[in-house]
């Protein structure tokens, strides 16, 4: 029985680490009158995004606070993206040939902003949809801290593959906006909502600054960071969401194997220690339970209660991280095992290969030539 209860603690305080790591930073949308003299900059790189851009661009019309212009950068697409990106009232232009040692959301980034005008600029990735509201939050938040933000969406996810994701969008805010990430002087950013002033973007060289990285959001907050200049990172409950991933479980999976790896990489040691520590004991309830219950051993139950505690925290944070249905919460071993897998995937194809696939593109990691 005493070996019950300390098994029982451990997992406890386990979960405790998760609260600790899950700051449910959220946009406000009061207190803040925005400057009307502000001209905003929407920016949107787009590569074989047909089935997500009407989206983005269908909550641009319905926004509050109406931007001043729209730029979307077709980046070479194979399929409809530019045909249906041109059925709206933005700007849509083509991007040029990849240069050398550039990525290519960067590379149409940089495009995107040497045709825009407005003292905000707005990158957003063509998965991501605004509330009604969520332009005006967004620049109120951006105005009340004086600086940079961005937001980790909300995940819409539909299909019962999008809803693999589960533990990695949790992990995700885990690594954004903990409590020791945001103490962290050398933030970083997520990628798919930046909010800067033009004079802050111009003050790094914007993109420039992360041409060759895989990682270009993550190293363009270390940049701001390091210019003195102020992050702040939300969740984007009620405000931004995306569905990250549409087309198949092949994107999937390239589009986290890309980051996972190199990811791990970025936070402060503290971060990465409590993420290991609550990780642990969430593997160790889903994996070691059913083997404990098969063989009727006396740690059965007491691993099943870690589990349904568990269960009950994942229930509480995906209310603010993403919609993933009911099975896969209390099924959350299967969003483990993806997340496992997406590591051993990520680390073979960075570590071992050097190179990640991305839409087409091979991006060679370490600033080497791009094919």
């Amino acid at each position: 029985m005493i070996l019950e209860v300390k098994i029982l603690i451990i997992i406890i305080i386990e979960c405790i680490i998760g609260f600790i790591l899950f700051g449910k930073i959220r946009l406000d949308n009061n207190g803040v009158s925005l400057d009307n003299n502000d001209k905003v900059s929407v920016i949107i790189p787009a590569r074989d995004e047909e089935s997500n851009i009407p989206f983005i661009l269908d909550s641009l019309k319905k926004q509050t606070y109406k931007p001043y212009e729209i730029i979307v950068v077709d980046d070479f697409s194979t399929d409809r993206t530019r045909e249906i990106a041109g059925q709206y009232d933005v700007t849509v232009i083509q991007n040029t040939t990849l240069p050398e040692y550039w990525t290519g959301k960067s590379w149409a980034i940089r495009n995107g902003y040497l045709k825009s005008s407005g003292n905000i600029l707005v990158f957003l990735d063509a998965d991501v949809r605004l509330e009604p509201k969520g332009l005006e939050t967004l620049l109120k938040n951006r105005q009340r801290i004086d600086g940079v933000i961005s937001v980790v969406p909300f995940h819409v996810a539909e299909k019962f593959y999008e809803r693999f994701s589960m533990l990695m969008n949790i992990l995700g805010v885990f690594a954004f906006t903990s409590l020791f990430e945001r103490k962290n002087s050398n933030k970083a950013l997520y990628g798919s909502c930046i909010v800067a002033k033009r004079e802050d973007y111009d003050k790094i060289n914007g993109h420039i600054c992360v041409k060759d990285e895989i990682l270009d959001d993550i190293n363009l907050g270390k940049r701001f960071s390091a210019a003195g200049i102020k992050i702040e990172n939300f969740i984007g409950r009620n405000s931004v969401s995306f569905r990250m991933y549409p087309d198949g479980l092949r994107s999937e999976m390239q589009g986290f194997g890309k980051g996972a790896f190199l990811s791990t990489a970025t936070l402060k040691t503290v971060t990465t220690i409590f993420i290991s520590v609550w990780l642990v004991g969430l593997l160790a309830t889903e994996f070691v339970t059913p083997v404990l219950l098969l063989f009727k051993h006396q740690l059965g139950l007491t691993f099943l209660i870690g589990y349904i505690i568990y269960t009950a925290q994942i229930i509480y944070m995906i209310q603010y991280t993403g919609r993933y249905g009911v099975i896969m919460p209390l099924l959350h071993f299967i969003s483990s095992l993806f997340f496992i897998f997406i590591i051993a995937y990520s680390t073979f194809l960075v570590a071992i290969l050097g190179r990640v696939p991305w839409k087409g593109r091979i991006i060679n990691v370490g600033g080497r030539k791009k094919s």
